[in-house]
């Protein structure tokens, strides 16, 4: 794990006062909600660059964890979500669909490392990573519009929308990406050279994406600051429930250690980059949605860490 991605929780958290304290000073903001979208979209193009489709191949030999971890993310995970948002944030309808854009949508980058931190199946978890990009792109306007309620009032339309300008139109350039570099360049120049670019350009640019957001909706976030710290019982909750929901699965079915630390970190992480930019996208007038997404990661990112080194020291205790 680079030194970026160790220290990415406590930059989100600096980059989100950095930016509020920018917006409230200086005449900043209308400039700054330009900034958010387009950062995002190239963090999402450079994490989709590093995809290799060709890992599919080990969803066929590991069909029982993947099937498990379809329907922990797929189906579980969308009705705690809709649980958790209609018992504990009933009252605020933007909160609630902020979190039910993060926790429908499972992480599609980040979950490798805490994998890999684990000891986990990294063939596994990477065959799982197209899978849960491709039915995030099926599934995520129907999740809003069947889970997120009247609150919602907004067009299936303008959702579908949303998600192909977040999902595809990164996943294209990062096709093309790909396709050229291997084609000009060689596959062996495109592994030394776009994929590291890639990979160390996703941090800074989430950085400069939360900047942004905060420094546009800076007034947004001192006036429902109590609210946004509502957001933290849910996701407290759901970061309780899903491990053990996952690795009491796991010991049902039988997996193998590595398989179940794999089940366990794929359906614990969330894609908060892919969810903020969803709700820049499709909800442009209500940043109250955008502002409880960025905060997440400040959540969800000790905690992968906290999980993988709890499950690491299990594996590396003596047996008695």
């Amino acid at each position: 794990m680079s030194l970026w991605e160790r220290l990415q929780s406590v930059l989100v958290a600096a980059s989100a006062v950095a930016g509020t304290l920018a917006g409230l000073a200086l005449p900043i903001g209308e400039a700054a909600g330009h900034v958010v979208l387009p950062a995002l979209l190239l963090m999402l193009t450079g994490v989709f660059v590093q995809v290799d489709a060709t890992s599919l191949g080990e969803a066929r030999r590991a069909h029982t964890v993947v099937a498990a971890s379809l329907v922990l993310n797929f189906v579980w995970t969308p009705l705690l979500a809709w649980a958790l948002g209609t018992v504990l944030l009933g009252h605020n309808p933007d909160l609630r669909i902020g979190l039910l854009l993060l926790l429908v949508t499972p992480c599609t980058d980040w979950y490798l490392v805490f994998t890999g931190l684990a000891r986990g199946h990294m063939g596994v978890a990477a065959a799982l990573l197209p899978i849960n990009l491709v039915l995030q792109l099926m599934l995520l306007p129907l999740y809003v519009m069947l889970l997120g309620g009247p609150v919602t009032s907004i067009a299936l339309g303008t959702i579908v929308q949303a998600v192909l300008l977040v999902l595809l139109v990164p996943l294209a350039a990062a096709v093309l990406l790909r396709s050229a570099s291997s084609r000009w360049a060689g596959a062996g120049l495109r592994e030394r050279v776009l994929d590291p670019v890639a990979s160390a350009s996703a941090v800074p640019l989430l950085l400069v994406a939360v900047f942004a957001m905060f420094a546009w909706q800076a007034r947004t976030v001192v006036e429902h600051a109590l609210a946004v710290v509502t957001l933290l019982g849910p996701l407290a909750v759901f970061f309780v429930v899903m491990p053990a929901v996952s690795t009491a699965t796991g010991r049902a079915l039988r997996l193998p250690r590595s398989q179940r630390v794999t089940l366990t970190m794929s359906t614990v992480a969330r894609n908060s980059p892919i969810a903020l930019a969803l709700a820049v996208a499709a909800f442009p007038g209500r940043p109250l949605i955008a502002v409880s997404l960025a905060v997440a990661p400040l959540i969800e990112l000790p905690v992968l860490a906290l999980i993988s080194q709890l499950v690491r020291g299990r594996s590396d205790a003596p047996a008695g």
